[in-house]
């Protein structure tokens, strides 16, 4: 260290740690060609320490020396080097004291945890979090699963009345997670591996683990996905399904744009006009909006698609007793246009109609886990994929469960990372 009383600066140090009786600090390494600086910590002879089972005050029975890693010191590596300490109680025997600069078991003080765990929720993968620590991913891995482990033990969904569920892909090869989601404070509740009837069974499993009560989810968000209409009509039976409205307007979208790639093989005019008919007109530039006018307009059969749609899409400005009845003269039309991708959309709709019709009383939509899903994606491409269903989940809670993660924010004085 620089010149001074190396007992003040001892002082200095285990005020800066954050130390109380009997921890203190008695010695300081530091190595300017390592980067690195030793911190030494210990308690006095005859020093005594609460019973870790009884709280009653005990001598020391032997100790353990151990090492931490701590938050840099400027730009040089920091550990702790201290005795673990084990009492004797008279009543419940020899154990182990825990120090309080760190968990039982762990390589690292909280604060370091702290600041891995704090990088990871702010959108950093675990191999950048490795470059700026020092330290392996393999290691900032098991903090991060750690923490989020415990902060979903503690997690509740006691409650959760509407959840949302939407399957995202993992790798290539069709490997999928689902999310499900409480719409309500929009945040992951659980995370999946795959998209099958199954999934549903094991959010249920997982949702109970937390408190959750089946008996209070009066509505699900979804898309049409068989597999997850079949699980939930067995695992939450009273609960409501209302149909994604974007999913729904997406299904006639499809339908559109399947007409027109087959009429755009006589009718030159629709050729590079895909994106007119499924953007909003509202949304377009002038010049685009003036040379679509004549053709949205025209006796075209994608142009009649198209006014089904446009139709469909204004059932949802409607008032929720009128709903109904306009869905039905929709069907009525859709189903009597003659353009087999729409008949076929409208058969679907007809089919699933209590689902659709719902969200004129839930109003909740996969809008929310549609952005999840690309800030998922977006943290997959970060990650250049995650090597298992284990990682992925662990990020995807750690960043969109809003869990509750018990670190320490700072020490009096802490030494923090420059």
């Amino acid at each position: 260290m620089t010149a001074g009383d190396p007992m003040q600066m001892n002082r200095l140090f285990s005020a800066a740690l954050g130390l109380s009786a009997p921890w203190e600090v008695v010695g300081l390494e530091f190595d300017a060609d390592r980067r690195r600086l030793d911190i030494r910590i210990d308690f006095p002879p005859g020093s005594t320490f609460a019973c870790p089972d009884c709280g009653q005050a005990c001598k020391v029975h032997d100790a353990t020396e151990l090492t931490w890693r701590h938050m840099n010191f400027f730009e040089h590596r920091a550990f702790l080097h201290a005795r673990q300490p084990r009492t004797k109680c008279s009543k419940d025997g020899v154990k182990t004291v825990q120090v309080p600069w760190a968990r039982p078991g762990a390589e690292f003080t909280l604060l370091f945890e702290a600041t891995v765990v704090e990088m990871g929720r702010n959108g950093l993968t675990p191999s950048a979090i490795g470059r700026m620590v020092g330290e392996n991913d393999t290691r900032v891995w098991r903090i991060l699963e750690h923490y989020v482990d415990e902060a979903r033990a503690r997690d509740s969904h006691a409650d959760v009345s509407q959840v949302g569920v939407d399957e995202t892909s993992r790798q290539k090869g069709h490997v999928y997670v689902t999310l499900f989601a409480d719409m309500v404070a929009a945040r992951v509740l659980t995370v999946v591996e795959g998209k099958d009837h199954t999934t549903v069974s094991s959010f249920l499993a997982d949702f109970v683990a937390h408190g959750g009560d089946p008996q209070k989810v009066t509505d699900f968000s979804l898309d049409m996905s068989a597999a997850f209409i079949k699980g939930l009509g067995k695992d939450f039976p009273r609960a409501h399904l209302t149909f994604d409205r974007f999913h729904v307007i997406q299904l006639m979208n499809d339908a559109v744009d399947e007409v027109r790639r087959a009429e755009q093989k006589s009718r030159p005019e629709l050729k590079k006009t895909r994106y007119s008919w499924l953007r909003n007109e509202k949304n377009m530039k002038d010049d685009e909006r003036e040379s679509f006018q004549a053709l949205k307009d025209s006796t075209l059969a994608t142009a009649r698609a198209w006014r089904i749609k446009t139709a469909l899409q204004d059932l949802y400005d409607e008032e929720p007793d009128k709903a109904p009845g306009i869905f039905k003269r929709w069907y009525f039309w859709a189903t009597h246009s003659r353009l087999a991708p729409v008949v076929r959309v409208a058969h679907t709709l007809r089919e699933h109609q209590a689902g659709v019709l719902r969200w004129f009383q839930s109003r909740v939509n996969n809008g929310l886990l549609e952005g999840f899903n690309s800030l998922v994606q977006a943290a997959k491409a970060r990650s250049r994929g995650f090597r298992s269903f284990r990682k992925m989940a662990t990020i995807i809670y750690l960043l969109l469960a809003k869990l509750e993660f018990r670190l320490p924010q700072a020490l009096p004085g802490a030494i923090h990372a420059r």
